[in-house]
């Protein structure tokens, strides 16, 4: 089964997933040489996104809401969109999306297709992350830095995050997007262990949760 067969288009709770904490991984190959100098690589072209969901529960109707949505999933069987309330619009946390945000590339007279994806820039140096889930409703397109009409000039996957404009993009015309977008992950568990005494002690389950490649 592809993984993209292998999804649920549902995100998890909302509401559970603002108390989680996690954020993106790097794998790092290190090779210490004999004269102390190192040699780095990584096999990672993108990173990957861990979170813990357990500790955004905050009652046992929480806990109940997590079963049911560990139960729907098959435990890890069924990937499902995830919430990062950290990282899940294409400006800063504070801004409103706009159709200028992100550039998707530019046309050469024949594509008609573009992927949605965000840069993270310091210095001289970016990396440009694949976005494969926007929220629906929140996507907003610009061609050559004017605004778009989804439906007319443009249709979306939402499940795979491709824009398909109605006609080709001129040559050297600048498609950017703007959009809110969530995290495709799977439970890395397939088991969810609850004392309720523990619980109303304060100490939660740990419910481990990580992105997958689509």
């Amino acid at each position: 089964m592809s993984e993209q067969r292998n999804f649920h288009e549902v995100r998890f709770p909302a509401d559970l997933s603002f108390g989680s904490v996690g954020g993106p991984e790097r794998r790092t190959e290190i090779v210490t040489l004999a004269n102390g100098y190192e040699e780095r690589n990584s096999p990672w072209a993108q990173s990957r996104r861990r979170y813990d969901a357990g500790l955004g529960l905050r009652s046992l109707d929480d806990v109940a809401e997590l079963v049911a949505f560990f139960e729907a999933r098959a435990g890890q069987l069924y990937g499902f969109r995830w919430k990062d309330w950290a990282d899940f619009k294409s400006c800063a946390p504070s801004a409103s999306v706009t159709p200028l945000d992100q550039l998707l590339g530019q046309g050469d007279g024949a594509a008609r297709d573009f992927a949605l994806r965000k840069v993270y820039a310091s210095g001289a140096q970016a990396h440009w992350r694949a976005i494969a889930k926007p929220v629906r409703g929140s996507l907003q397109v610009a061609l050559a830095a004017k605004p778009l009409r989804e439906g007319i000039d443009w249709e979306a996957d939402y499940e795979r995050g491709v824009l398909t404009f109605a006609d080709p993009v001129p040559e050297g015309a600048e498609v950017r997007a703007g959009f809110e977008f969530d995290v495709p992950v799977r439970f890395d568990t397939d088991v969810i262990q609850v004392s309720v005494a523990s619980f109303q002690a304060g100490d939660l389950p740990m419910v481990p949760v990580v992105e997958i490649r689509l």
